[in-house]
């Protein structure tokens, strides 16, 4: 079985959110249900040395979708088998199967899945699949006008770019192994020595 993934540079996002507005205008996804987010990060301060003032500020954005995951917890989550992993490595969910009673939810460290209140089922990012089927590239990829996100078989992802797959906000990786690779923020380095936070808490929620 493959194992498709994301990757997404940090040093170079924007924050446009376009990725975010081409998922929601591509699965048509009713108002509170983003399958992808951009989190922006920020932290620091300014600090008087003698006469002068001088900043150690950061700010960097994220973007995240589900992550289709190696060790996907809200499979294992789900009572009624209504998630499953493809042979592409896709995490899907069963619309038919899924009784809507949330346990996904509440498992996932990503916020991945997100409860439809029209259908009354749960919904998250399928990768565009029916896109990969007619050779196209996920709505968020394609959209990106920095191109800061890719997508490609995993291990071809992580020669080109490395393996890390962590940083601010994300949890750790060994939860549920994440098909996802990031390029950091130079910032991430400032972030150290001070304490990042979300600026947009409540639009990500």
């Amino acid at each position: 079985m493959s194992q498709l993934g994301f990757f997404f540079d940090a040093s170079a996002c924007s924050g446009c959110k376009t990725c975010q507005v081409a998922c929601k205008d591509k699965n048509d996804s009713p108002m509170g249900v983003r399958w992808r987010r951009v989190y922006e990060v920020s932290g620091g301060e300014w600090v008087q040395q003698g006469p002068a003032w001088v900043q150690d500020i950061f700010s960097w954005n994220v973007s995240m979708a589900c992550n289709h995951c190696i060790d996907p917890i809200c499979l294992k989550s789900c009572p009624n088998n209504a998630i499953t992993k493809n042979e592409m490595g896709l995490v899907l969910i069963d619309p038919n199967k899924c009784m809507g009673c949330k346990y996904c939810e509440w498992t996932c460290p990503y916020g991945a899945l997100q409860f439809d209140n029209e259908r009354k089922v749960m919904s998250k990012c399928d990768f565009c699949a029916d896109y990969l089927e007619q050779g196209k590239p996920p709505a968020c990829v394609a959209a990106c006008p920095m191109r800061v996100i890719d997508f490609g078989e995993l291990e071809e992802l992580r020669k080109r770019h490395g393996s890390q797959n962590e940083v601010f906000p994300l949890p750790q990786k060994t939860f549920t192994d994440p098909a996802l690779v990031v390029k950091p923020h130079p910032g991430t380095k400032k972030a150290e020595k001070h304490s990042p936070h979300i600026a947009n808490i409540e639009e990500v929620r």
